[in-house]
């Protein structure tokens, strides 16, 4: 669902070329799959195209590829900072800790909450909190 909705976010801005816009899980459960059916509802509700999306697990070298690592809960936070290791200064942080104000701290998985809205509303607010500090730290 984040990846999906920050791509249309970063888009919808006309920033599509500074940035490569990924996701991957830290489990191997779903590999090659698309989004659950919960998460197309919601976003074909919004609007958000996912057709491109389609499941795999994180690997050593995303850590080199990739600029920031973003973790939707602390369950995640754990397992990044395990694969990653020392071998990079790429940055590692929750979604929500980009948003001010909000006591939420863990976006909730939908799989296991069958709260898709919920789900949508903080990934909305922290992909957006998200982009407003990238562009901040980027310039751009």
């Amino acid at each position: 669902m984040a990846e999906a909705y920050f791509k249309k976010l970063v888009n919808d801005a006309g920033l599509s070329h500074h940035f490569v816009i990924d996701s991957a899980g830290t489990g191997d459960w779903h590999v090659g799959k698309s989004p659950h059916q919960g998460t197309q509802a919601k976003l074909s509700e919004q609007g958000i195209t996912f057709a491109d999306i389609k499941s795999r697990q994180i690997i050593a070298d995303d850590f080199e590829s990739f600029d920031y690592i973003i973790a939707m809960d602390d369950q995640n936070m754990t397992d990044l900072t395990h694969i990653k290791g020392t071998q990079t200064d790429t940055k590692v942080t929750r979604l929500m800790d980009f948003v001010e104000g909000e006591s939420i701290k863990n976006v909730p998985d939908p799989y296991y909450t069958g709260d898709f809205d919920e789900t949508y509303r903080l990934v909305e607010v922290g992909c957006q909190s998200l982009l407003k500090t990238i562009r901040s730290i980027h310039h751009i």
